[in-house]
């Protein structure tokens, strides 16, 4: 028990400690918000820093950036209240750090240094803490050792009073037991698929009326949404190339450029794995040989991952007194050990890659159009201010496609839509915000072409013409008729399988499903079916209507509860076990850190927070 109650506190420590050390060290670039307010509020005796504040905005914001995969403003990140998220994790870290030191929590050099060693954003190429990273990453977080290595002991320190609260914390047996028997259970059933080949009678085509009827019932699948009637005029690159001369001297001077894409020596997909020193590299490559390890295993005893290791594609002059023995391998393997810069290395040669020469005049084409291309986009991005002032001074839409080179369109734009100009992200993102009466402005696209819009008109969502969707419609009548069809018979085979026949009695032969869990997935069989199984009665038969108007009869045959001995379920009870805990721990650690707050008082100044808002 004492050893479980042990897991459960370090298992909740990744998930408690707030982590204000992590974002400590990705603050680059902060100097500082001047003025003499130096704090945004406080818990107790502990001042919660502007600096602090601003670092963990700014790491909530690059989260934000990468989940979404584009820029997060403070405002948009405010709307989803990450501002005050932040303020929560500071505040309840300094009444923390208010309680360490009201009870004399502390650790001492050596648990700061063994906590210092332990950062990953220290370690050099080889694996181990390097001085000169850890200065480099301190001074470009703003930070001096001194400032990062008292969070390192403030961290410490609120570990060990968080593992005292939720080191006790254990998750009922009982709970436990009610939870694995309720996922472990299993289920035998059996499954007829009935598809339109299994109509008793052919299906007969629909008749104008029904066509009609079934159109009008489900106008919503033939509707248009909503559009906006957009005049446009678009210039890019690519419209130019036919003006644009490229002579031999410019692709000539291009090719010498790039002689090292166009001529590449022979090469080598290698990685290399660094030691300390001569004899730990011999004692590794020792066992490589004697088949003990792997590479792999050699890689993350040096916790290290294969990425680490990666050179890429090398030439032989690129491996120093390693590159002969590796170019003389003629299938892949491993050498060493080498000397290398970083110190005694074994390599791996996983791939021969031949020598590659492209001529001057099979390269052309390729040149000829990239010059071109850049050309064009300087062209287009000199004038650039001439069609800005052609808008300015009142010009049209129709009127740039008159008086210059952009050519002009029309485009009834819905959300989706990506054929044509609206394939430019640029363009979709300016005809989302466009609205009537805008004043047309010109935006830059990707490929440097440049456009200008105009909004006509809004179209309202409205249903296509039945001559327009006709074939779509007795495609849909069909599933839906066969659909309807299936569940009749489905039905009169349901009564006769609960009168006592089988699937064999009938002459039918459906697919059995043998220790099917409530997690499982079954290939060609909907998830509803899975759910509906485990809803039923041992013994009861059903139908449940599939896609493509196919119908499914199912008859449970067995429930069975879990094995408790087996692997699968001792597996499973440890994770329930531990994810039961951790929510717990969770809950009594939020409450105890409420609590601290409660006794020891918390204030913020909204004015500071609006002035570290103001700074982004």
């Amino acid at each position: 028990m004492a050893e479980k109650k042990n897991n459960t506190a370090r298992n909740l420590g990744g998930g408690l400690l707030l982590g204000l050390l992590a974002v400590s060290l990705v603050g680059f670039g902060v100097d500082g918000l001047g003025g003499t307010v130096r704090s945004i509020g406080q818990a107790g005796d502990r001042e919660i820093s502007t600096d602090d504040y601003f670092r963990a905005l700014q790491q909530e914001l690059r989260v934000l950036t990468q989940q979404l995969g584009r820029p997060v403003t403070l405002d948009q990140a405010i709307t989803f209240g990450v501002d005050q998220q932040v303020r929560a994790q500071l505040v309840t870290a300094a009444v923390l750090d208010h309680e360490t030191q009201r009870l004399g929590i502390s650790v001492g050099d050596d648990v700061v240094q063994r906590e210092l060693l332990a950062v990953p954003n220290f370690r050099g190429v080889d694996g181990n803490f390097d001085r000169e990273t850890y200065r480099f990453t301190l001074q470009n977080a703003n930070l001096s050792a001194v400032e990062f290595e008292e969070q390192l002991r403030l961290d410490a320190a609120r570990g060990i009073l968080q593992a005292a609260v939720v080191g006790g914390v254990t998750a009922p047996d009982a709970q436990v037991d009610l939870l694995a028997q309720y996922v472990g259970e299993q289920r035998a059933f059996s499954v007829l698929t009935l598809t339109r080949s299994d109509l008793d009678e052919a299906l007969p085509a629909p008749t104008d009326a029904q066509i009609e009827a079934f159109y009008e019932e489900n106008l919503d699948r033939y509707t248009l949404p909503a559009a906006k009637r957009i005049d446009y005029a678009w210039l890019t690159p690519a419209m130019l190339l036919d003006e644009v001369t490229v002579d031999e001297d410019m692709l000539r001077s291009a090719y010498d450029s790039r002689l090292d894409e166009f001529v590449q020596p022979e090469r080598r997909l290698v990685e290399r794995l660094v030691f300390p020193d001569q004899a730990a590299a011999q004692a590794a490559m020792d066992r490589l040989t004697a088949d003990e390890v792997s590479f792999e295993d050699l890689v993350a005893e040096r916790d290290l991952t294969l990425e680490d290791a990666d050179m890429g594609d090398v030439a032989i002059g690129q491996l120093g007194e390693a590159g002969p023995s590796v170019f003389a391998m003629d299938t892949p393997g491993v050498t060493g050990p080498h000397a290398s810069p970083l110190g005694p290395a074994i390599f791996r040669m996983n791939a021969i890659l031949a020598a590659q020469e492209v001529p001057f005049e099979e390269a052309i084409p390729e040149l000829r159009d990239e010059l071109a291309l850049d050309r064009a986009r300087r062209e287009i991005s000199d004038t650039l201010d001439q069609y800005e002032d052609l808008l300015a001074g009142g010009a049209t839409i129709a009127q740039l496609t008159e008086e210059t080179r952009m050519q002009g369109g029309q485009i009834d734009w819905r959300a989706g839509d990506s054929e044509g100009i609206a394939g430019y992200a640029e363009f979709r993102a300016a005809a989302e915000a466009l609205a009537v009466g805008d004043f047309a402005e010109i935006g830059v696209l990707a490929d440097g072409g440049i456009f200008a819009l105009s909004m006509v008109e809004e179209i309202p969502e409205a249903p296509r013409p039945l001559a327009d969707v006709q074939v779509r419609v007795i495609e849909d009548w069909e599933v839906a008729e066969t659909r309807t069809r299936l569940l009749a018979q489905a039905d009169t085979l349901r009564a006769a399988l609960e009168s006592g026949d089988s699937f064999e009695d009938l002459s039918l032969a459906p697919e059995r499903f043998e220790g099917i869990t409530r997690d499982a997935s079954v290939p060609d069989l909907p998830r509803a079916l899975i759910t509906e199984v485990f809803a039923m009665p041992e013994g009861a038969v059903t139908r449940l209507p599939g896609d493509a108007g196919r119908v499914h009869v199912v008859a449970l045959h067995d429930i069975s509860a879990p094995d408790a001995g087996s692997d699968d379920i001792v597996a499973l009870r440890d994770t329930l076990d531990t994810q039961i805990a951790q929510g717990v721990a969770q809950d009594v650690f939020t409450y105890f850190a409420r609590a601290l707050e409660v006794e020891a008082g918390v204030t913020l100044n909204q004015s500071a927070i609006q002035a570290v808002h103001n700074n982004f």
